[in-house]
């Protein structure tokens, strides 16, 4: 099926093998990979947006955060995390001596979910495949997921984000490190020291060097 054909709801749903798949192979850059999708319409979330959200940061990196979806800022700008929650993101990595252009950031959707509501289990499956190539070729130490949303598109039956943030788990070859979505820390201002307590940790688990 072409990019820019909307499948059904059916065919979006994952499947072992996808042969449509673009592997990371094929794609020998994350820019390679944003020009194959650049038109993308798998989905309807397609048909609404202004500019695809793909990523930012380096290819090459120990740490990779991926949120939900795009906001009206990052969708009129074509980049992730640019408005509050992104300004919030951005202090927090500064605050543990870490660049943001030293980190990969992207959303587990390319598009903006209309009414910046969740994305539809079927938008996610859509966009996974993208996801899943943009991992390979950043190959990072340590995956940081923003809120339930992408936390839960890797591990489907994880718990809540309250109850994993701040604890490490497996997902695939790559260390994964849930913590709260800083449009949740927005609303939620006592939930501020837990996070900054996860980002004290994501500092020591992706930079630390073998003694």
């Amino acid at each position: 099926m072409p990019l820019n054909q909307v499948p059904n709801q059916a065919e979006l749903i994952p499947t072992e093998k996808e042969p449509e798949a673009v592997s990371a192979v094929e794609a020998g850059s994350l820019e390679e990979l944003r020009e194959l999708y650049k038109d993308c319409m798998r989905c309807p979330l397609g048909s609404g947006r202004n500019k695809l959200v793909f990523g930012h940061g380096i290819s090459k990196t120990p740490l990779m955060f991926i949120g939900e979806g795009p906001g009206a800022d990052e969708d009129a700008q074509g980049e992730p995390f640019v408005g509050r929650a992104g300004k919030l993101l951005t202090k927090m990595i500064h605050s543990i001596g870490i660049d943001r252009e030293d980190v990969y950031i992207t959303n587990v959707v390319k598009c903006r979910p209309p009414g910046n509501r969740n994305p539809e289990p079927v938008e996610v499956a859509s966009c996974m495949r993208i996801l899943e190539n943009q991992l390979k070729l950043v190959s990072p130490k340590l995956i940081v997921t923003l809120g339930n949303v992408p936390t839960r598109a890797l591990l489907p039956d994880i718990q809540g984000i309250t109850k994993v943030r701040g604890k490490p788990v497996q997902y695939k070859q790559w260390t994964m490190l849930p913590t709260f979505h800083p449009s949740y820390l927005l609303r939620n201002r006592t939930a501020m020291p837990l996070a900054w307590k996860d980002f004290r940790m994501i500092a020591s688990m992706a930079f630390e060097t073998a003694e």
